[in-house]
Parts: structure tokens; C-alpha cells; sequence
């Protein structure tokens, strides 16, 4: 269970900065009225990838991480930190990757750069904003 705590852990950095990568350059081409590249999708893609990854990572976390074994559901949501670990983070980060799963499909759809770039920049913006939020800060440093 360590092991797959570490990997979670770590991969998350990488989901972050991939991430964060694919939403701005999203962002800045749809702003700046670039032409979509195959750099674009690769970028776009490599975002989707690591967080279904990372997504697999948790679920497997999840449910070997046994919150619920000495818990009940009541106790478990009265205590903040557990309810954040246990219930708010992996609902909130599962979002995030259906909201870039979303994005990456509808932008797929699109045939000129302008619209794929918007697709790319809403969706993957909200997910960016889910992920910083619900990261368990105090954990990571």
C-alpha cells in the first residue's frame, strides 16, 4: 500500500505540470489565433493519459487504503480531514478527469483551430482548478 501511496503521490506531480501545460498553451492559442499542431494534440493527449493514469493510481489507493474498515460513513464524514481524504478529494478529482476526458472528445469534433483550442481551454481550465483545489497541499510539502 506504500508503494502505491508513493506512486500516487509522486505521479501527481506530473499530472499537474502536464496539466498545466496543456491548459495554457490551450489558452494562449485560443487567444492568440494560433493554427492547431500536432504538438497541440500531443500535448492535449499526454494530459488526458496521465490523469487517467493517475486516476487508476487512486482508485487502487482508494479501496486499499480501507477508510471505511474501522469507520462508519457518520464517523468518517464528521471528521474533516478523513471526509476530505476519503470522500471530497477522489469525487472532486474524478471530475476533473471526466471534465478533461470532455474537452479532449469535444475538441476532437471541431475542424478549424479556434473552436478546438476553446474546447481545450474551458474544460481543461475547470479541471486545472478542481485538481489545485482539492490537492492535499499539506501532504505534498
Amino acid at each position: 500500500m506504500e508503494t502505491v501511496q508513493f506512486i500516487h503521490s509522486y505521479w501527481a506531480y506530473l499530472v499537474l505540470l502536464v496539466l498545466v501545460a496543456a491548459t495554457f498553451n490551450a489558452l494562449f492559442k485560443f487567444i492568440g489565433d494560433k493554427e492547431f499542431d500536432a504538438k497541440d494534440f500531443r500535448i492535449s493527449l499526454f494530459a488526458l493519459i496521465t490523469m487517467h493514469i493517475q486516476l487508476l493510481i487512486g482508485v487502487v489507493l482508494y479501496f486499499t487504503k480501507g477508510y471505511f474498515d474501522e469507520n462508519s460513513i457518520g464517523e468518517v464524514m464528521k471528521n474533516d480531514s478523513l471526509r476530505k481524504l476519503a470522500v471530497e478529494h477522489p469525487t472532486t478529482m474524478i471530475i476533473a478527469v471526466a471534465l478533461v476526458t470532455i474537452g479532449y472528445s469535444k475538441h476532437k469534433k471541431k475542424l478549424v483551430s479556434k473552436p478546438k483550442f476553446k474546447m481545450l481551454a474551458v474544460f481543461y481550465s475547470i479541471a486545472l482548478a478542481l485538481v489545485l483545489y482539492m490537492i492535499p497541499w499539506n501532504l505534498w510539502f
